[in-house]
């Protein structure tokens, strides 16, 4: 081995643990910020879900009904089977 790599090897032994030391931190933040982040990701889908499911309107509590007009449906479906 030529002088230069035999001194490159040397100093990378030397700073071996910081820089170990320094990747496995970069590791654990990432992961970190991972899990806050799909943390916060179901706290809102959970959130979501939770004020459809109790109406996120709480001014007006009357519930509304909605009647639908399926004659035409009904009168198609019966042609349909009679054949």
């Amino acid at each position: 081995m030529s002088q230069a790599k035999v001194d490159q090897y040397k100093k990378d032994k030397k700073n071996r643990k910081k820089e170990m030391r320094k990747e496995r931190f970069e590791r654990t933040a990432v992961a970190i910020g991972g899990v806050i982040i799909a943390a916060a990701i179901c706290v809102w889908i959970g959130f979501s879900v939770y004020h459809q499911a109790n109406g996120s309107n709480t001014s007006g509590t009357e519930n509304s009904t909605v009647e639908v007009n399926t004659d035409a449906v009904n009168d198609y479906l019966d042609e349909v089977s009679a054949k």
